[in-house]
């Protein structure tokens, strides 16, 4: 499979990044200028600062509330709005956060109905223009692009910190043969956190972000480290040994070095696609307050230390895994594989308006215009689909698109083709096996969570993350012994079928088992 890959990254150089010619759904797609020669000065965030004015007509008492210069109403100034009862104040009630700001933020922006996503005031589409990614992770972590010196003393830091401790390879090289390469990205960052006990809160003292010294050591070890993480999952799968870290290579090249190059030590990945792999990165380096980004800043508010929040069962790293977020890609090409033919569309379509099918790659949480990562992946995924066309998915994904977009069900809800449509088909197309893709998600994103976790830091409102919940439960009853216990008498669930594997069968019928 790993030499199979190889070739089909390979076989896409000569074309690969050349002026590729947008199709025609992508041209009648309003996009959004780019250049800040205007100098046009930002509309006020929600209308701007004031104040609300609240009648609680249960009460008929009156009550004002301060509105932010960002537009915003402290949730705490509402408990003062309390009518009886138990005695509580008025509380939002907002699943999913969609109408709630968490913090305050200076990293990216996003305006969803325009389209539009910036790193630092910076237009995504200059970045990936006239940018690297190095340059941009140091750009999102920091907050300004680097000069010359910077960048040396950054590309330098990073890369001397590519290495990966023995003990987190030999933590992989414990899992399953067949663990999914998110599951061994886990368990090595996880295990990366024990080979650094200095910079653990736990260990070396609450205190000890507060040197910005231990910051950026832990910045640069994880940027570093990321691409050799994922190169190492990559090849726990493949049977082979990943190739150790080039640091006079680029950042995407190393990536690719340690993927293919062997025992080939003067290998070197072709620059073509090592910029096309940059470009990919670049667009998925931050994405303000997603699920996987509230996770780093939701286990950072504990004080833990930075790899677990990167990581954890539920953290960072572990939002990525889910098919809504960082998986979505890797649902993407599911649902191409389901569907199976171009001839299975109209059926497809109709069970998604139908709500008997969910479909993948279409529509986002915050665009509601178009994706524009998914206007630079395009560009990128034109070239590639030409060189890889004969791939039936690339028919299904195309014939797919254009009925959505000519389907007023689609046009209405403004459901576009997003990033996760096009990158999984990209690194499809690259050699890369499905379940990589969230892998190649996570390498860049990496950089996004560390900028809000050392923005946090500083932040003087950060608190522990600790959500209320409106409780809709059973309100008091008595403890009953197991005789008096009727379960026609009780609502609620129940345990359902456990089945017993057939390996533990085999086990119970022979003799002594237990």
């Amino acid at each position: 499979m790993d030499q199979a890959a190889a070739v089909q990254r390979l076989a896409t150089l000569q074309r690969h990044l050349a002026a590729c010619s947008v199709n025609e759904s992508a041209a009648d797609l309003q996009r959004q200028p780019t250049s800040s020669e205007s100098k046009e000065a930002r509309p006020a965030p929600c209308g701007g600062p004031g104040s609300l004015s609240i009648t609680d007509n249960r009460t008929g008492k009156k009550y004002e509330i301060k509105i932010s210069e960002g537009g915003t109403i402290k949730a705490t100034d509402l408990k003062q709005i309390v009518a009886g009862g138990d005695g509580v104040g008025l509380r939002t009630y907002d699943p999913g956060y969609v109408n709630t700001a968490a913090c305050i933020s200076k990293i990216s922006y996003i305006d969803g109905d325009k389209g539009i996503l910036r790193y630092r005031g910076y237009p995504i589409e200059q970045l990936a223009e006239k940018s690297n990614f190095l340059e941009v992770s140091y750009l999102i972590v920091y907050g300004n692009l680097p000069n010359a010196t910077e960048l040396a003393r950054w590309e330098e830091a990073v890369m001397r910190h590519s290495a990966i401790p023995v003990a987190v390879e030999q933590a992989v090289a414990a899992l399953p043969h067949d663990a999914h390469f998110m599951g061994i990205v886990l368990t090595a960052l996880n295990a990366l956190s024990t080979c650094h006990p200095e910079q653990n809160p736990a260990l070396a003292g609450q205190n000890v972000y507060d040197d910005k010294e231990v910051q950026d050591k832990q910045i640069v070890r994880l940027i570093g480290k990321i691409p050799a993480i994922a190169a190492l999952a990559y090849h726990r799968a493949s049977g082979r040994q990943y190739a150790p870290p080039n640091q006079r290579l680029s950042y995407a090249e190393n990536f690719l070095y340690m993927l293919d190059a062997g025992n080939r030590p003067n290998y070197k990945p072709n620059p073509r696609l090592a910029r096309a792999i940059d470009i990919m990165f670049i667009l998925h380096a931050e994405h303000e307050m997603n699920c996987s980004t509230a996770a780093a800043r939701h286990l950072a508010s504990s004080g833990v230390d930075v790899y677990t929040a990167m990581a954890g069962a539920v953290g960072a790293v572990g939002a990525l895994y889910g098919p809504l977020h960082g998986g979505a890609n890797e649902a993407v090409l599911r649902m191409l594989e389901r569907i199976g033919s171009v001839e299975a569309i109209p059926k497809f379509v109709e069970g998604v308006k139908n709500k008997k099918e969910k479909m993948f790659g279409f529509g986002h949480r915050v665009y509601k215009n178009f994706d524009p990562r998914a206007n630079i992946i395009r560009e990128v995924a034109d070239d590639v689909f030409k060189i890889a066309g004969r791939d039936p998915l690339i028919d299904i994904a195309v014939a797919l698109e254009k009925a959505a977009r000519s389907d007023d069900y689609f046009i209405k809800r403004k459901l576009y083709p997003n990033v996760d449509f096009y990158s999984g088909l990209v690194y499809r197309a690259l050699g890369f096996p499905p379940q990589f893709f969230t892998v190649l998600f996570a390498v860049p994103r990496i950089t996004g969570y560390l900028a809000h976790w050392r923005e946090s830091l500083s932040d003087p409102d950060t608190k522990i993350i600790r959500p209320q919940e409106d409780y809709q439960g059973v309100w008091l009853r008595d403890y009953v012994g197991m005789g008096g216990r009727s379960r026609e008498k009780q609502e609620g669930d129940t345990l359902g079928q456990v089945t017993p594997s057939n390996a533990y069968k085999r086990r119970i019928a022979g003799t002594n088992w237990q």
